[in-house]
C-alpha cells in the first residue's frame, strides 16, 4: 500500500511544492474526511483518504441490520480520522463516528438557524418521549402537541419534524419540540386559509377531534366546528356515524366570526335538501313505508328517506287506543305503513297517520248504532262534566252531566254513578271526524215534565217540602226532582221582607199551583193564592149553609101557614055547616 501511495504522491508531481501541499492538507485526529473505498476484506474496508497511507474501517460499520455490506469498491464515504496507525502502516478510521459527527454538525446548524429536523419517536421516558433525530433527544410532554396530551403512547413510532429547543453537544443533551413545528406550520397554513375563508366557500379539511355534539375539522391552521345537526339531512345519534378522526371531508363555511376566529361548518348543505321537494314526493293521502326512528310521549317519528321524517301523533296511532302510550303501539326500528296527512315544507314537518291504514270503526259505528238507538255499557270513567260509557271495545261515548237525569240537580256524576256501573243510554249524536259519541241516560226514561201540566193543573193544592230559601222566594219540592217557586210576593197576604224569616229548608208547605211552564220547566206556587182560595171556599160554604138554613125556615113557615089555613078553613066549613 505504501508503494501505491508512493506512486500516487511521487508519480508525475514528485516535487517540493507537491510535498508541501500534502503536508498542509494532512488530516488531524478528529477530522472528518471524504475517501474512496479501495478494498473490502473479511474484517475491514480499506479507504483512500488521499494521505500517505490508506485507512481502514471495521467492516461492521458498513453492515445493515441483516448483515449485508452497504458499500462497494469505488464508493465515496465519509470517515472520521482516528490518527493511529496499525502495524501494517494503515490509519484507523471510523465511518460511524463520521456519520455521528455529521449529525451533530447538522443539528447544531439547525439549532442556530431554527430549522426543523426529522425524527422518529422511540418511546416514553419520564416527563415525555425519546426521539431519534440522529442522536437521542428529549421531547417534553408539554411540547408533544398543541394541547396537552393525556395518552403519549399513541405518538410512539410516529415520524415527524421537531424544533431544537436546547443543544449541548459536549453533554449530548438535545431537547426538541413537536408543538413548535406544528404551531409554525399552522400559522403559515392559517394565513393561506384566511385569504379564502368566507361564508359559503367549500373547503377540504381533516377531522381532528370528535365530541358528542359534533367534530372539529382542521381547515389548515384553523379549526372549524361541524355540528352534528349539520353533518347529514337525516337523524344522527352520534357524529361517529358519519366521520372519524383523520377523515378528509369537504365542508362549507356556514358562519365565520373573524374577531373570535370561530368557524361553523356544514356537510349536509353541500348535498341537495330532500325537503325541497317533500310536498311533491309525499302528497297528502298517499301511503308509504318507513322506519320508526324515535318514540316520545306525544308520538313517533318515522323516517321516510334519509333526512325526511314525519310524526305520527299519538292521536293518529289507533282508532280506539287514545290513552295508550306510543311505545305500546310501535318500537324504534319497526317498519310501518303510514298515510300522509299534511306536509309543511317551510317548517320541515310531515304529519303521518297510522290508524288511517286500517278500517275506521267510527264509520261502521253509525250503521251499528244510529241516532236514537239504545245501548248498554259500563261506566269507564267519570269527569266533572260527565260520564264516559263503553259502547264497543275501545269506543266510549260521553253522557254529559246535563243528560244524566231529567229532574235531579247533579253537581258531580259520582253522585249517581261509579266506575263499572252498567247503564242504559240513548245515542244522541255521532261525529265521525271528531271521533265523538254523545249519549243520554235520562233520555232512556220518559221526561216527567211532559205530564206535569196534566198532573198538576192550575189552582191545584199541593203539599211539598222546602228545598231551598232565596232572597226572592222559597223553592218547594212537590215530588222527587220537581220543584216549584213561591215568590216572596206570594208567601203571605202580608208584606214579607225576608223569606227566611218564615221558612227554612225541610219545612212542610201547602201551596196552590198558579203557573205551569213545561218548556222552561217552571212551576209557580202561591201560599197567598191558597189562602185566598181557602177563604173563598169557606165563604161559599158559609153562604151555602146560610142559604140552606133560610130556605128550610121559610118552607116550614109556609107549610105551617098552609096547614093552619087548611085547618081554619075546615073549621069554618064545619061551623058554617053547623050554622046551617
Amino acid at each position: 500500500m505504501e508503494k501505491q501511495l508512493s506512486e500516487r504522491t511521487n508519480g508525475g508531481t514528485n516535487d517540493f511544492e507537491s510535498l508541501m501541499e500534502q503536508s498542509l492538507r494532512a488530516p488531524r485526529p478528529g477530522d472528518v474526511l471524504s475517501g474512496t473505498v479501495l478494498l473490502i476484506t473479511r474484517d475491514n474496508v480499506i479507504i483512500d483518504i488521499n494521505y500517505k497511507c490508506e485507512g481502514q474501517v471495521p467492516l461492521a460499520e458498513f453492515l445493515d441490520h441483516e448483515g449485508k455490506v452497504m458499500v462497494k469498491e469505488g464508493d465515496e464515504v465519509d470517515v472520521y480520522f482516528e490518527g493511529t496507525e496499525t502495524e501494517n502502516g494503515t490509519v484507523m478510521l471510523s465511518h460511524a463516528k463520521a456519520e455521528k459527527f455529521k449529525v451533530w454538525r447538522e443539528l447544531e446548524r439547525a439549532f442556530q438557524q431554527e430549522t426543523p429536523v426529522e425524527g422518529v419517536i422511540l418511546g416514553k421516558v419520564k416527563g415525555g418521549l425519546q426521539v431519534d433525530i440522529g442522536v437521542p433527544a428529549f421531547l417534553p410532554g408539554s411540547h408533544v402537541d398543541l394541547r396537552p396530551a393525556r395518552n403519549l403512547d399513541r405518538y410512539v413510532g410516529q415520524r415527524g419534524r421537531f424544533q431544537i429547543l436546547k443543544f449541548n453537544r459536549a453533554r449530548g443533551n438535545v431537547v426538541v419540540s413537536r408543538r413548535a413545528v406544528i404551531e409554525r406550520e399552522r400559522a403559515s397554513l392559517k394565513e393561506q386559509t384566511l385569504k379564502v375563508l368566507e361564508e359559503g366557500v367549500i373547503l377540504e379539511g381533516t377531522v381532528k377531534n370528535i365530541t358528542d355534539y359534533g367534530a372539529f375539522v382542521d381547515l389548515g391552521g384553523l379549526d372549524g366546528l361541524l355540528h352534528i345537526t349539520d353533518m347529514a339531512w337525516g337523524r344522527l345519534q352520534r357524529p361517529s356515524e358519519v366521520v372519524k378522526v383523520g377523515d378528509k371531508v369537504k365542508v362549507v363555511v356556514l358562519k365565520y366570526d373573524p374577531s373570535r376566529e370561530r368557524v361553523s361548518l356544514g356537510m349536509k348543505q353541500i348535498m341537495p335538501d330532500p325537503w325541497s321537494k317533500a310536498a311533491e314526493s309525499y302528497p297528502v293521502g298517499a301511503r308509504f313505508r318507513g322506519k320508526v326512528v324515535s318514540v316520545t310521549d306525544y308520538g313517533a317519528f318515522v323516517e321516510l328517506e334519509k333526512g325526511v321524517e314525519g310524526l305520527i301523533h299519538v292521536s293518529e296511532m289507533s282508532w280506539s287506543k287514545r290513552a295508550v302510550h306510543p311505545s305500546k303501539v310501535v318500537n324504534v326500528g319497526d317498519y310501518v305503513e303510514v298515510q300522509v296527512l299534511g306536509v309543511d315544507e317551510a317548517n320541515r314537518r310531515i304529519s303521518l297517520g297510522l290508524k288511517q291504514t286500517e278500517p275506521n270503526p267510527w264509520q261502521a259505528l253509525v250503521e251499528r248504532h244510529p241516532i236514537g238507538s239504545r245501548i248498554s255499557g259500563k261506566v269507564k270513567s267519570l269527569t266533572d262534566f260527565g260520564v264516559f260509557v263503553e259502547i264497543e271495545p275501545g269506543i266510549d261515548g260521553l253522557v254529559h252531566i246535563s243528560d244524566l237525569s231529567w229532574t235531579k240537580k247533579v253537581r258531580h256524576p259520582s253522585e249517581l254513578y261509579q266506575k263499572g256501573d252498567e247503564v242504559e243510554a240513548i245515542v244522541l249524536g255521532i261525529e265521525v271526524e271528531q271521533e265523538r259519541v254523545s249519549l243520554g241516560i235520562k233520555q232512556a226514561t220518559p221526561d216527567p215534565w211532559d205530564t206535569v201540566a196534566q198532573r198538576y193543573p192550575l189552582n191545584t193544592k199541593v203539599n211539598g217540602t222546602v228545598s231551598s230559601v232565596a232572597d226572592f222566594g222559597v223553592f218547594v219540592e212537590i215530588e222527587e226532582g220537581i220543584e216549584g217557586l213561591i215568590h216572596i210576593s206570594q208567601l203571605s197576604n202580608e208584606r214579607v221582607d225576608k223569606p227566611s224569616s218564615l221558612y227554612k229548608v225541610g219545612d212542610k208547605v201547602e201551596a196552590l199551583i198558579v203557573q205551569v211552564d213545561t218548556r222552561e220547566r217552571r212551576i209557580g206556587l202561591s201560599i197567598k193564592a191558597l189562602r185566598q182560595h181557602e177563604e173563598r171556599e169557606e165563604m161559599q160554604a158559609y153562604l151555602k149553609r146560610e142559604r140552606e138554613g133560610a130556605r128550610f125556615s121559610l118552607e116550614d113557615i109556609l107549610n105551617e101557614e098552609l096547614r093552619l089555613d087548611r085547618e081554619e078553613g075546615g073549621r069554618s066549613r064545619s061551623g058554617r055547616g053547623r050554622d046551617r
